[in-house]
């Protein structure tokens, strides 16, 4: 935590879920509830004015669904707000596609109060925010191969997604950043990383730092899925 507030965005269609995000949110002394949106033309538009550091956005909304404004969001230089999906619905087709908009955690709307607060901390230190199997399930389907699990509780499915656009690495990672880059890639912390490394935690977020510069990436899940598209994850 620091001294100053997590600035958040509630972005939901249903004003009782977003009274509730704000309950959960609004009671600890690190976060600060700076606005909210009803539709994903709205969660663009606050999130330009207000500038928040985290966003925790609803798919399913009118006028524009949350991928589309997670997209839009993304895609502007001047909005800098890590987005993390909060959804009732465990499909792999929403989890693929919000990621690939730029999107760092996923969360579904059965989570614990603790878990929505970690999401939100995690996400604003520039941590992605995902559970090892769904870290597994999105590393599979970016790595080329079936996803391990099955979409549920389907409505409509969405098009299949295309193949990702090819990305060049800027700079070679050094062995050490290899060896960061991989244990990243199972959904290590930095805690964990720096045990299993015998390195301390402050060498390990430079470590992180670097490769993040060096792919081009907004946070560590980012990061992950860019280096298992080069294939050096």
């Amino acid at each position: 935590m620091t001294d100053t507030p997590i600035r958040v965005l509630l972005v939901d269609d249903h004003a009782m879920l977003r009274a509730g995000f704000r309950t959960i949110l609004g009671t600890q002394p690190d976060i600060e509830i700076v606005g909210e949106a009803a539709t994903g033309a709205d969660a663009v538009a606050q999130a330009a004015a207000l500038h928040p550091d985290v966003i925790t956005m609803d798919v399913q909304m009118p006028d524009m669904d949350g991928i589309e404004a997670t997209r839009r969001i993304v895609a502007d230089p001047d909005i800098t707000a890590a987005i993390a999906i909060v959804t009732t619905f465990d499909r792999d087709d929403y989890l693929y596609q919000a990621l690939d908009a730029g999107a760092s955690g996923f969360l579904l709307k059965n989570a614990g109060p603790e878990d929505l607060i970690a999401a939100v901390r995690a996400l604003a230190v520039g941590d992605g925010m995902l559970a090892p199997e769904v870290t597994r399930r999105v590393l599979a389907r970016f790595a080329g191969s079936a996803p391990a699990t099955a979409p549920v509780a389907i409505a409509e499915p969405s098009p299949p997604r295309t193949a990702p656009a090819p990305v060049a690495l800027a700079e070679p990672f050094t062995e050490r950043e290899a060896e960061v880059l991989t244990l990243l890639a199972d959904a290590r912390s930095n805690a964990e990383i720096a045990a299993a490394l015998f390195i301390g935690e402050a060498t390990v977020k430079t470590h992180v730092s670097r490769i993040l510069q060096k792919l081009g990436a907004r946070d560590r899940v980012q990061a992950v899925v860019l280096a298992h598209r080069l294939g050096l994850a």
